[in-house]
Protein backbone atom coordinates (compact mmCIF):
# COMPACT_ATOMS: atom_id res chain seq x y z
CA UNK A 1 0.00 0.00 0.00
CA UNK A 2 1.37 3.52 -0.93
CA UNK A 3 1.46 5.51 2.24
CA UNK A 4 1.90 9.61 1.73
CA UNK A 5 3.48 11.99 3.76
CA UNK A 6 0.26 14.70 4.38
CA UNK A 7 1.47 18.40 5.32
CA UNK A 8 -2.03 19.36 5.74
CA UNK A 9 -4.87 17.07 7.89
CA UNK A 10 -6.99 15.31 5.92
CA UNK A 11 -10.46 12.90 6.13
CA UNK A 12 -10.52 12.00 2.32
CA UNK A 13 -8.28 13.73 -0.19
CA UNK A 14 -9.15 12.37 -3.65
CA UNK A 15 -7.08 13.23 -6.52
CA UNK A 16 -8.65 12.34 -9.84
CA UNK A 17 -6.28 11.65 -12.50
CA UNK A 18 -9.28 13.10 -15.18
CA UNK A 19 -11.66 11.59 -17.46
CA UNK A 20 -15.34 13.05 -18.79
CA UNK A 21 -18.10 12.58 -16.15
CA UNK A 22 -20.68 13.03 -19.26
CA UNK A 23 -19.25 9.93 -20.82
CA UNK A 24 -19.20 7.86 -17.63
CA UNK A 25 -15.15 7.94 -17.32
CA UNK A 26 -15.37 9.06 -13.53
CA UNK A 27 -18.55 7.72 -12.22
CA UNK A 28 -17.01 5.10 -9.95
CA UNK A 29 -14.89 8.01 -7.94
CA UNK A 30 -17.93 10.09 -8.47
CA UNK A 31 -19.89 7.69 -6.95
CA UNK A 32 -17.43 7.25 -4.01
CA UNK A 33 -16.77 11.13 -3.66
CA UNK A 34 -20.51 11.58 -2.66
CA UNK A 35 -20.75 8.60 -0.17
CA UNK A 36 -18.04 10.18 1.79
CA UNK A 37 -19.65 13.70 2.08
CA UNK A 38 -20.82 14.05 5.52
CA UNK A 39 -24.70 13.02 6.06
CA UNK A 40 -25.45 16.54 7.28
CA UNK A 41 -23.31 18.14 4.45
CA UNK A 42 -24.90 17.79 1.06
CA UNK A 43 -23.16 21.06 -0.88
CA UNK A 44 -20.76 20.41 -3.02
CA UNK A 45 -18.50 23.69 -3.38
CA UNK A 46 -17.11 23.82 -6.76
CA UNK A 47 -14.11 25.72 -7.45
CA UNK A 48 -13.57 26.95 -10.92
CA UNK A 49 -10.19 28.65 -10.57
CA UNK A 50 -8.42 26.75 -12.93
CA UNK A 51 -10.67 26.64 -16.35
CA UNK A 52 -12.45 29.98 -15.53
CA UNK A 53 -16.00 29.04 -16.23
CA UNK A 54 -18.93 28.70 -14.52
CA UNK A 55 -20.63 26.97 -16.91
CA UNK A 56 -18.81 24.16 -15.84
CA UNK A 57 -20.19 24.04 -12.20
CA UNK A 58 -23.62 23.94 -13.65
CA UNK A 59 -22.90 20.69 -15.78
CA UNK A 60 -21.26 19.01 -13.07
CA UNK A 61 -24.02 19.81 -10.37
CA UNK A 62 -26.65 18.00 -12.98
CA UNK A 63 -24.33 15.42 -13.17
CA UNK A 64 -23.96 14.91 -9.52
CA UNK A 65 -27.94 15.30 -8.77
CA UNK A 66 -28.13 12.07 -11.32
CA UNK A 67 -25.92 9.99 -8.46
CA UNK A 68 -27.50 11.36 -5.57
CA UNK A 69 -30.88 13.98 -5.67
CA UNK A 70 -30.06 15.04 -1.95
CA UNK A 71 -27.02 16.50 -3.10
CA UNK A 72 -26.96 20.47 -4.27
CA UNK A 73 -23.61 21.68 -6.58
CA UNK A 74 -22.99 25.80 -5.98
CA UNK A 75 -20.45 27.15 -8.10
CA UNK A 76 -17.32 29.24 -5.68
CA UNK A 77 -16.70 32.41 -7.85
CA UNK A 78 -12.85 32.20 -7.58
CA UNK A 79 -11.16 33.28 -10.93
CA UNK A 80 -8.28 35.50 -9.81
CA UNK A 81 -6.46 36.02 -6.63
CA UNK A 82 -8.95 38.98 -5.39
CA UNK A 83 -11.73 36.13 -5.39
CA UNK A 84 -9.77 33.72 -3.19
CA UNK A 85 -9.92 36.36 -0.39
CA UNK A 86 -13.66 37.49 -0.81
CA UNK A 87 -15.41 36.03 2.82
CA UNK A 88 -18.64 34.98 1.23
CA UNK A 89 -16.48 32.11 -0.73
CA UNK A 90 -14.38 31.36 2.23
CA UNK A 91 -17.59 30.65 3.74
CA UNK A 92 -19.07 27.95 1.28
CA UNK A 93 -15.54 26.14 1.54
CA UNK A 94 -16.09 26.13 4.79
CA UNK A 95 -19.38 24.90 5.16
CA UNK A 96 -19.66 22.47 2.29
CA UNK A 97 -19.77 18.48 2.65
CA UNK A 98 -17.41 18.01 -0.71
CA UNK A 99 -15.16 20.75 -2.16
CA UNK A 100 -14.30 20.11 -5.93
CA UNK A 101 -11.49 21.62 -7.80
CA UNK A 102 -12.27 21.37 -11.42
CA UNK A 103 -9.72 20.85 -13.88
CA UNK A 104 -8.64 23.23 -16.73
CA UNK A 105 -4.85 25.14 -16.39
CA UNK A 106 -2.14 24.68 -13.77
CA UNK A 107 -1.15 27.99 -13.97
CA UNK A 108 -4.25 29.62 -13.54
CA UNK A 109 -5.71 27.95 -10.86
CA UNK A 110 -1.86 28.16 -8.50
CA UNK A 111 -1.39 31.79 -9.17
CA UNK A 112 -5.37 32.00 -7.83
CA UNK A 113 -5.05 29.73 -4.88
CA UNK A 114 -1.32 29.44 -4.09
CA UNK A 115 -0.93 30.73 -0.25
CA UNK A 116 -4.44 32.23 -0.32
CA UNK A 117 -7.03 32.16 2.41
CA UNK A 118 -9.16 30.47 0.07
CA UNK A 119 -6.16 27.69 0.39
CA UNK A 120 -6.40 27.74 3.92
CA UNK A 121 -10.13 27.61 4.00
CA UNK A 122 -9.85 24.08 1.48
CA UNK A 123 -7.29 22.96 4.76
CA UNK A 124 -9.62 23.57 7.67
CA UNK A 125 -12.85 21.84 6.06
CA UNK A 126 -10.29 18.85 5.11
CA UNK A 127 -9.31 18.85 8.98
CA UNK A 128 -13.08 18.70 9.63
CA UNK A 129 -13.93 16.25 7.52
CA UNK A 130 -14.96 17.66 4.29
CA UNK A 131 -13.96 15.38 1.18
CA UNK A 132 -11.41 17.29 -0.94
CA UNK A 133 -11.52 16.19 -4.66
CA UNK A 134 -9.65 17.60 -7.76
CA UNK A 135 -9.17 16.70 -11.11
CA UNK A 136 -6.56 16.95 -13.86
CA UNK A 137 -4.93 20.20 -13.49
CA UNK A 138 -5.87 20.45 -10.23
CA UNK A 139 -4.62 17.27 -9.09
CA UNK A 140 -2.04 17.80 -10.21
CA UNK A 141 -1.36 20.91 -7.72
CA UNK A 142 -1.48 19.13 -4.88
CA UNK A 143 2.42 18.10 -4.67
CA UNK A 144 5.08 20.55 -4.10
CA UNK A 145 5.39 21.16 -7.54
CA UNK A 146 3.29 20.67 -10.81
CA UNK A 147 4.35 20.79 -14.21
CA UNK A 148 4.22 24.48 -16.04
CA UNK A 149 1.53 23.97 -18.68
CA UNK A 150 3.14 27.53 -19.93
CA UNK A 151 6.07 25.56 -21.13
CA UNK A 152 8.41 28.35 -19.78
CA UNK A 153 9.93 26.03 -17.16
CA UNK A 154 9.74 22.02 -16.18
CA UNK A 155 8.03 23.14 -12.97
CA UNK A 156 6.37 25.66 -10.64
CA UNK A 157 5.48 25.91 -7.33
CA UNK A 158 2.30 24.31 -6.27
CA UNK A 159 0.10 23.59 -3.01
CA UNK A 160 2.23 21.33 -1.08
CA UNK A 161 -0.72 19.27 0.65
CA UNK A 162 1.45 16.36 -0.01
CA UNK A 163 5.29 16.35 1.65
CA UNK A 164 8.28 15.72 -1.05
CA UNK A 165 5.39 14.38 -3.51
CA UNK A 166 4.80 15.56 -7.51
CA UNK A 167 1.49 14.38 -9.18
CA UNK A 168 1.37 13.89 -13.14
CA UNK A 169 -2.59 13.32 -14.44
CA UNK A 170 -3.38 12.09 -17.47
CA UNK A 171 -0.56 9.54 -17.11
CA UNK A 172 0.66 7.28 -19.82
CA UNK A 173 2.69 4.54 -18.32
CA UNK A 174 5.23 4.77 -21.65
CA UNK A 175 5.52 8.14 -21.19
CA UNK A 176 7.14 9.30 -17.97
CA UNK A 177 9.40 11.87 -18.77
CA UNK A 178 7.60 14.50 -17.51
CA UNK A 179 7.12 13.23 -14.08
CA UNK A 180 10.88 11.64 -13.83
CA UNK A 181 12.09 15.46 -14.78
CA UNK A 182 9.82 16.56 -11.58
CA UNK A 183 11.37 14.27 -9.64
CA UNK A 184 14.65 16.07 -10.03
CA UNK A 185 14.02 18.42 -7.74
CA UNK A 186 16.21 18.19 -4.84
CA UNK A 187 12.91 18.49 -2.02
CA UNK A 188 11.08 15.28 -4.06
CA UNK A 189 11.17 12.15 -3.17
CA UNK A 190 7.89 10.44 -4.63
CA UNK A 191 6.06 10.66 -7.96
CA UNK A 192 2.97 9.69 -8.65
CA UNK A 193 1.04 8.92 -12.44
CA UNK A 194 -2.49 8.62 -11.99
CA UNK A 195 -4.26 7.79 -15.54
CA UNK A 196 -7.84 8.87 -16.95
CA UNK A 197 -10.56 7.22 -15.03
CA UNK A 198 -8.51 7.03 -12.29
CA UNK A 199 -8.13 8.38 -8.65
CA UNK A 200 -5.73 8.20 -5.53
CA UNK A 201 -8.16 8.48 -2.33
CA UNK A 202 -5.95 9.45 0.70
CA UNK A 203 -7.13 8.83 3.94
CA UNK A 204 -6.35 10.58 6.98
CA UNK A 205 -2.73 8.91 7.67
CA UNK A 206 -1.89 9.06 4.34
CA UNK A 207 -2.71 5.89 3.56
CA UNK A 208 -4.35 5.32 0.11
CA UNK A 209 -6.48 3.46 -2.40
CA UNK A 210 -7.30 3.15 -5.65
CA UNK A 211 -10.27 4.12 -7.42
CA UNK A 212 -11.46 3.86 -10.85
CA UNK A 213 -10.50 1.66 -14.11
CA UNK A 214 -6.86 2.09 -14.02
CA UNK A 215 -3.70 1.56 -12.13
CA UNK A 216 -1.64 4.19 -10.72
CA UNK A 217 2.75 4.80 -11.04
CA UNK A 218 4.69 5.63 -7.86
CA UNK A 219 8.70 5.99 -8.91
CA UNK A 220 10.60 6.73 -5.60
CA UNK A 221 14.58 8.10 -5.42
CA UNK A 222 16.53 5.76 -4.07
Amino acid sequence: MLTLDLATPVRHLVLIGGGEFSFGETREIDQYLISKMPAGRRTIAFIPAASGSAEYAQHIGRYFREIDASVETVNVPIYRGRDSRRQKNINVILAAGMVYVGGGVTNQLLATMLESAADLAMREAAANGTVIAAIGAAASSFGTHAGDMSGVSPSIPALGWLRGTVIETSFLPDSDEKLRRMMSLPDVQLGIGIPRGTAVAVGDSGTTEVIGSGSIAAFRKK
